[in-house]
C-alpha cells in the first residue's frame, strides 16, 4: 500500500500539466489549456474575450457529450471548464460530467471531478444528491488518497439531510491509524456540527478522545469543534480547562514538532485558537481563571518576539486577560503590552493598540488616562482607519461632562468620510450619545440637525423615527417638552427659509412631520406662512414622492381658514390628479379637511399622538362584508406565502417516489389520499441506506443558494462584487519610548512634525476635555455600563410594559452552569484506557475543577446600583409581581442542604401533589435568599420563585424584569410582591409557554431592590430548563395518528441506540423513552412502531420507529420547525443515560 501511496503523490503534481509527458510539473506550452491562456491573455478588449469564451464553451459541451471521449480527454475538458468558470462565464452543461468523472475515473481523474464538483456546486443544489453513494463508496475504499478525497469533500459541501447515511462511515475513520485521516475525519464531523448540531450530539465523548490524539494535527482540528460549542455553553466544558492549559503549555514551550513552527513561533494559529477558548471558559469564574494565570504569563513573556504573527498572539492574549478574573501582575503586563502597540509609528500595530484598548477600556478606563496625548495624535493621523477606530474608543468612553467634544470630533469626521459603511455607523453613535448626554435643548437639536443634514439618505430608517417618537411621547418634564419642541420649530423655520433644496429627503420628512404636529406652539407663526414655506417643497425638483405624502399630510394639519385655505386648495388641485396614487388620496384629504374645520378637529386633533391608538390588526370591521361575499361565491383569502407554495407546488418537478409503502394496520387511515408524492413510513429509514428519501413536506425543488439568472422581465443582469486587495504594512518590532527616539525616521509611516508649544497647549485642552471624568472610579461613565448621572432626555414610563433592562448587559453577566442532562456524557475527559501525551491533568486539579461547578441550574451576578436610565431604557418586560435575587452567590455551597427541605412546604396547597423538580438554590448574601424550582401540570409548566428573607427588616421596592427568547413568561397571582417582611418566605408564580423550540432553554433577568440601609441593589441571574419540561403525552388513535403524520412538513431522521432490559428491544426501548420523555406509544407493529407527544401548549411531534440492523430507525416529524431536531437530541441523552 505504501508503494501505491507514493506513486500517487509522485504523479499529483502533473495534475494541471495535461501534456502527455506524465512527469511533466509545468503547463505545456502545446496542451490546450495553454493555448486557451495565452489566447486569453492576448485579447484586447471584453467582447472579445466574451466571444472566445463562448466558442471554447461549446467546443467543451461538443466533446463531453460524445460518447467517444475518454476519461482521460473529460479530465482535460473538466480543467478548461472550470477555468472558464472562474472568469464568471456559466458552464451548468458540465456538471453532470464532474459527477461522473468523479464516479468513474481512475485516482487522479476523480481528483479533478471532485475538484470540479466543490466548485460548480453549493450544498443546496440537487445534483449533489448523485455524488452521495460515490462517497460512500469511496469512505468505504482502501485507497488512502480516495479517503481522503471523499473525506475532503463531505468536509466542504454536503447535504444536510444525507449526514445520516455517512455518519457512522466518518465516525470509523475517527479510529483509522492514519492520522491524515483522523484529522479530516475530525473536520467533516466539524462541518457537521455547523450545518447540524443535533446530528452529532452523541459522539461528543469522540471529540474528546480527538483533543487527546498523539498527533498534534488531529488535537488541532478539534479545537475547532471545541471552540464553537464553548461559545454556545461554555459551563458544558469547564472541566476541560486543565487540558487546554495543559496543551497550551506544550506548545509555548515548544514540544511540539517544528513543522509546526512558524518563522521560529511554535505553532501560533494552534495558540491564537486555545487562547480565544480560554477567554471563554475563565469569564466570571474565578476558580477557572486562576488555572490560567501561569500559562499566559508564559505566553505573554514568550511571544516578545518581533514578528507579525507574535502580535497577534499578544493581541489575543491582552484580550483573554482582560476578559477572564483579574490578576494584578497580569493587567499590568497586558496594559504594557498595549502602550507599546499604541506608541509604535507603524499604522498596523498603532491600529492594533486603539483596537485592543478600545476592547480593555470597559474594564479598565484608566488606562486610556495613560495614553490620551497619543489618543490626541491620533485624531489628527491621516490614515482613515487610524481615525475611525479612535473615535469607536472615544465612543466608549464618553460621558455627560466630555459628550460635547467628542461628538464633535464624530461630526469632523463625518464631514470628510467619503465611505457609507463608515458614515451609517457614525451617524448612529452619534444620535445615541446626543440623546443619552445631550447638555441641553438647544445642543440636542442642532446636533440633531446635523446628524440629519450629513447622514442624509443613507442612515437608518431607526434614527429619524426615534427622533420623532422621542418628541411625540415627551419626557417627565411638561415644561421641558414645550422648551425642546418650540426650539425644533424655530429651528426648522430658519432651515426651510434657507435653502431646503440641498437637505435630505428623510431630514425634509422630520421637518414636515415637526411643523405638522407643534407649529402652532409658537404663537407668532402664522399657519399660512408655514403651508407656503412647505409647499415650495412639493416645487422641488429633488422631493421624492415619499416626502410629497409627509408635506401633504402636514399641510392637511395646518390648514385653518384665511389665506391657509387657499394655498391647500392651490396643493389639492395641483397634486388631485396625481398618477400617484397616495399623493392623489392625499391632496384629496387635503381638500376636504381644509373646507370642513369641523372633521378636521375631529380626525386630526392636536396631541393625539401622545394617546396610544388602538389598531384592529384582525380587520374585525370586514367581517360582513366578507361573510356577504363567501355566500355569493367568492374565493376565500389565501396568504401570500400559500399562494406561492401552490403556484410553485404546480409547476416544480416532483422528486418524491410514487409507491407507499405503510404498515397494512396503517393503511386504513390514508385510504381518501393516495397522492404520488406520499412518502413510505416503512421503507427508506435505515441510517445505513443510501437511498434515503427526500422529505414529505415540500414537492418543490430546492433551489436555495442557486443563482437567479432569469425573471419575469428577462435576464437579471449580474452585479458582481468588486473587492480591493487590503495593503498590509510590514511593521518592525515593538520598541520602547526611547527607542522610537532614536529610530530611523526614514523606516517611519507617518510623517512626524516638530511640535509648537501653541500645538502642545492646545493638545493638553483638548485633552482636558475629553478625558474628562476618568480619574476616579466614582465618575467613570462607559457605554455600556451603569451611570451614576441621570440621563437628561427620559422617556415617559406608560406602565410596566415600558420597564426594561439592556438584554445585552444580563446575557453578558450570566453564566448557567451545566444541568443534570447536559453532564450525562461529561462526567469524564476521556476512558481510562486512553492515554494522551498532549493534554494530561493531575488528579487533584481535576478534583478542585468538579468542586467548582456544583451541578446548581441556575446563576446571580451583582452589582450595587441600578440607575434610573437603565432601567427605562431596555426591552425585556418589566414583572413587578415577580422574585427578588439578591447579591454574590455563594460558590461552594451545597445544593443539598436541609434548607431547601423548609421551602417545598411553602408550595401552594394545589400544587403541593404535583411533581416538582429539586429546589434550586441561585443565590444569596446576609439579608435575602433566592431559591426556585418548576412544577409539571397536565396543561402548564408553572414556575415557582421563593423568595426568603433572614434579616430583621424588609425588603421593598422590588423590582424584576425577566426575559427570555424562547418562552412567553406570564405571571400567576393578583398582588404584587412588592416588600417581604423579615424572617418570611414569598412565594411568586409563573406560567411559562414555548415560542420556539431549543434543546435548553433560558430565563434570564434583572433584578433591583432598597435595602432600608444603604444604597439600591441589583443583580443578574439566570435558570436553565431541559425541553423535557415541556414535553406532553399526545394521545391519538392510529387513524389520527396517520393523517396528522401526511399534514406535517418538518421532519428529521437519526439512527439511535437499542435497548435490551430482558424484553424485546422495540418495546424496552420505547418504553425508556415513554418514562423520561413523557411520550405516548399510539402503536406497536412487529418491528415498527409510532410515537406521539406535544409541546405545550398544544403543537404536536410524531414519531415513526423501525429496528434495523441492530439500530432503531427514527423518523419524527411536526409542523414546528425546530421541535424534531431538539426532541431527537433528547431522545439520544434518554437512551445512552440508560
Amino acid at each position: 500500500m505504501s508503494d501505491v501511496v507514493e506513486k500517487t503523490l509522485t504523479a499529483l503534481p502533473s495534475l494541471l500539466s495535461l501534456d502527455s509527458q506524465p512527469g511533466s510539473a509545468k503547463l505545456s506550452s502545446t496542451s490546450k489549456l495553454g493555448n486557451l491562456i495565452r489566447g486569453i491573455t492576448e485579447l484586447t478588449s471584453k467582447h472579445e474575450e466574451e466571444k472566445l469564451i463562448q466558442c471554447e464553451l461549446s467546443s467543451i459541451k461538443e466533446q463531453v457529450s460524445s460518447p467517444n471521449t475518454t476519461m482521460r480527454q473529460m479530465k482535460e475538458l473538466m480543467v478548461r471548464t472550470i477555468y472558464c468558470e472562474m472568469l464568471g462565464y456559466e458552464a451548468s452543461f458540465s456538471y453532470i460530467h464532474a459527477i461522473k468523472l468523479a464516479q468513474q475515473g481512475s485516482v487522479l481523474e476523480k481528483r479533478v471531478g471532485y475538484l470540479a464538483v466543490s466548485l460548480f456546486l453549493n450544498e443546496s443544489h440537487e445534483l449533489l444528491l448523485l455524488l452521495v453513494n460515490t462517497v460512500l463508496k469511496d469512505l468505504q475504499s482502501t485507497n488512502l488518497i480516495e479517503v481522503c478525497m471523499a473525506l475532503t469533500v463531505v468536509s466542504q459541501m454536503f447535504p444536510k439531510d444525507m449526514i445520516p447515511a455517512i455518519l457512522p462511515l466518518v465516525e470509523e475513520k475517527l479510529n483509522h491509524p492514519k492520522e491524515i485521516i483522523r484529522r479530516k475525519a475530525v473536520l467533516a464531523l466539524y462541518k457537521f456540527y455547523l450545518i447540524a448540531p443535533n446530528q452529532v450530539q452523541h459522539i461528543h465523548n469522540k471529540f474528546r478522545k480527538a483533543l487527546c490524539d498523539k498527533d498534534p494535527g488531529v488535537m488541532t482540528a478539534s479545537l475547532h469543534i471545541y471552540l464553537q460549542m464553548i461559545q454556545e455553553n461554555p459551563e458544558g466544558y469547564k472541566d476541560l480547562t486543565a487540558s487546554f492549559v495543559t496543551i497550551l503549555k506544550q506548545v509555548v514551550g515548544g514540544k511540539l514538532p517544528m513543522d509546526f513552527n512558524y518563522h521560529s513561533v511554535p505553532a501560533p494559529w494552534l495558540q491564537i485558537q486555545l487562547l480565544r477558548i480560554l477567554s471563554l471558559l475563565g469569564k466570571n469564574d474565578q476558580s477557572t481563571s486562576v488555572i490560567m494565570h501561569e500559562v499566559l504569563d508564559e505566553s505573554l513573556r514568550r511571544a516578545e518576539m518581533n514578528h507579525n504573527i507574535t502580535y497577534a498572539i499578544l493581541y489575543e492574549c491582552v484580550k483573554c486577560v482582560y476578559t477572564i478574573h483579574p490578576k494584578s501582575e497580569l493587567l499590568e503586563k497586558a496594559a504594557k503590552c498595549i502602550g507599546n502597540f499604541v506608541l509604535s509609528p507603524k499604522i498596523n500595530l498603532k491600529y492594533l493598540g486603539l483596537k485592543a484598548l478600545t476592547y480593555v477600556v470597559q474594564q479598565d478606563p484608566k488606562l486610556a488616562l495613560q495614553h490620551q496625548m497619543t489618543i490626541i495624535e491620533c485624531l489628527d493621523h491621516p490614515d482613515l482607519i487610524i481615525k475611525r477606530e479612535t473615535l469607536e474608543l472615544l465612543f466608549r468612553i464618553t460621558n455627560a461632562q466630555n459628550v460635547t467634544v467628542i461628538v464633535e470630533k464624530m461630526l469632523e469626521f463625518l464631514r470628510i468620510s467619503k465611505d457609507d459603511h463608515t458614515t451609517i455607523d457614525l451617524v448612529g453613535k452619534v444620535a445615541e450619545l446626543a440623546e443619552k448626554y445631550s447638555p441641553d435643548n438647544e445642543w440636542f437639536i442642532e446636533t440633531m440637525n446635523t446628524v440629519f443634514s450629513v447622514g442624509g439618505d443613507m442612515m437608518q430608517p431607526d434614527i429619524p423615527n426615534s427622533f420623532l417618537k422621542l418628541l411625540s411621547e415627551g419626557f417627565d418634564s411638561v415644561e421641558e417638552d414645550r422648551k425642546l419642541r418650540l426650539f425644533a420649530v424655530n429651528s426648522y423655520i430658519s432651515l426651510l427659509r434657507g435653502e431646503p433644496g440641498k437637505l435630505p429627503q428623510r431630514f425634509l420628512q422630520v421637518i414636515s412631520w415637526v411643523l405638522g404636529e407643534y407649529s402652532h406652539l409658537r404663537a407668532d407663526l402664522e399657519p399660512a406662512l408655514v403651508l407656503r414655506l412647505l409647499a415650495k417643497l412639493l416645487d422641488m425638483k429633488n422631493c421624492s414622492s415619499e416626502t410629497k405624502s409627509w408635506v401633504l399630510t402636514a399641510m392637511t394639519k395646518l390648514c385653518e381658514g384665511g389665506s391657509g385655505v387657499s394655498v391647500a386648495q392651490q396643493v389639492s388641485e395641483a397634486y388631485g390628479s396625481s398618477l400617484d396614487t397616495v399623493l392623489r388620496q392625499r391632496a384629496q384629504e387635503l381638500q376636504h379637511l381644509s373646507q370642513d374645520s369641523e372633521l378636521r378637529a375631529r380626525v386630526l386633533p392636536r396631541g393625539a399622538g401622545l394617546e396610544p391608538v388602538e389598531v384592529d390588526s384582525s380587520l374585525s370591521f370586514l367581517d360582513g362584508f366578507v361573510s356577504e361575499a363567501l355566500a355569493a361565491g367568492a374565493a376565500p383569502y389565501k396568504p401570500p406565502h400559500q399562494r406561492q407554495e401552490e403556484l410553485a407546488g404546480t409547476k416544480a418537478l416532483s422528486l418524491e417516489p410514487y409507491g407507499l409503502s405503510l404498515p397494512i394496520s396503517m393503511s386504513s387511515c390514508i385510504t381518501d389520499r393516495q397522492s404520488p408524492t406520499l412518502l413510505s413510513m416503512s421503507s427508506g429509514l435505515s441510517g445505513d441506506s443510501t437511498d434515503l428519501s427526500h422529505k414529505g413536506g415540500s414537492a418543490t425543488l430546492k433551489l436555495d443558494g442557486v443563482k437567479r439568472v432569469w425573471g419575469r422581465e428577462g435576464y437579471l443582469s449580474q452585479k458582481e462584487p468588486v473587492e480591493e486587495p487590503a495593503q498590509v504594512e510590514v511593521p518592525s518590532p515593538l520598541r520602547s519610548p526611547s527607542q522610537q527616539g532614536e529610530a530611523d525616521s526614514s523606516h517611519s509611516q507617518t510623517p512626524s512634525l516638530t511640535p509648537t508649544p501653541e500645538s502642545d497647549q492646545e493638545k493638553q485642552q483638548l485633552a482636558s476635555s475629553l478625558f474628562v471624568g476618568l480619574g476616579s472610579q466614582s465618575s467613570v461613565c462607559l457605554m455600556g455600563k451603569s451611570e451614576p448621572t441621570t440621563q437628561r432626555f427620559r422617556r415617559k414610563a406608560k406602565g410596566h410594559s415600558t420597564a426594561s433592562s439592556t438584554s445585552e448587559q444580563v446575557s453578558n453577566s450570566v453564566i448557567s452552569p451545566p444541568s443534570t442532562v447536559d453532564n450525562l456524557l461529561c462526567n469524564n475527559l476521556l476512558d481510562s484506557n486512553i492515554t494522551s501525551e498532549l493534554a494530561v491533568s493531575s488528579p487533584q486539579l481535576t478534583s478542585r475543577l468538579s468542586q467548582g461547578l456544583a451541578a446548581t441550574n441556575g446563576t446571580c451576578d451583582t452589582d450595587t446600583e441600578l440607575p434610573e436610565s437603565d432601567r427605562k431604557e431596555s426591552k425585556p418586560a418589566v414583572i413587578r409581581d415577580s422574585y427578588v435575587v439578591a447579591a454574590d452567590p455563594a460558590p461552594h455551597e451545597d445544593p443539598d442542604r436541609p434548607k431547601d427541605l423548609d421551602l417545598s412546604s411553602h408550595l401552594p396547597a394545589e400544587l403541593s401533589e404535583l411533581s416538582h423538580s429539586e429546589i434550586t438554590h441561585l443565590c444569596t448574601n446576609q439579608n435575602l435568599e433566592l431559591s426556585v424550582c418548576h412544577v409539571q401540570k397536565e396543561d402548564s409548566l408553572l414556575l415557582i420563585v421563593f423568595i426568603s428573607n433572614s434579616s430583621d427588616s424588609a425588603v421593598q421596592q422590588i423590582l424584576v424584569q425577566v426575559d427570555s427568547d424562547e418562552l412567553e413568561v406570564s405571571c400567576l397571582g393578583d398582588s404584587p410582591v412588592e416588600e417581604v417582611r423579615s424572617h418570611s418566605v414569598a412565594v411568586c408564580q409563573y406560567s411559562l409557554t414555548v415560542k420556539r423550540p431549543a434543546v435548553h432553554i433560558e430565563l434570564v433577568g434583572m433584578v433591583s431592590y432598597q435595602l432600608p440601609v444603604g444604597s439600591p441593589q441589583s443583580a443578574a441571574f439566570s435558570y436553565k430548563l431541559p425541553l423535557t419540561s415541556f414535553i406532553r403525552p399526545l394521545t391519538v388513535s392510529t387513524e389520527e395518528y396517520g393523517t396528522m403524520w401526511l399534514a406535517f412538513s418538518h421532519d428529521t431522521k437519526q439512527n439511535l441506540t437499542l435497548i435490551s432490559d430482558g424484553q424485546e428491544p422495540l418495546t424496552a426501548t420505547l418504553n425508556v423513552l415513554k418514562k423520561r420523555l413523557q411520550l405516548h406509544v399510539v402503536e406497536i407493529i412487529g418491528m415498527e412502531g409510532i410515537v406521539a407527544c406535544r409541546l405545550l401548549q398544544d403543537q404536536p411531534c410524531l414519531m415513526h420507529c423501525r429496528v434495523h440492523a441492530g439500530t432503531l430507525a427514527v423518523w419524527l416529524r411536526s409542523p414546528i420547525p425546530d421541535l424534531p431536531d431538539c426532541l431527537i437530541y433528547h431522545c439520544q441523552r434518554a437512551l445512552q443515560g440508560h
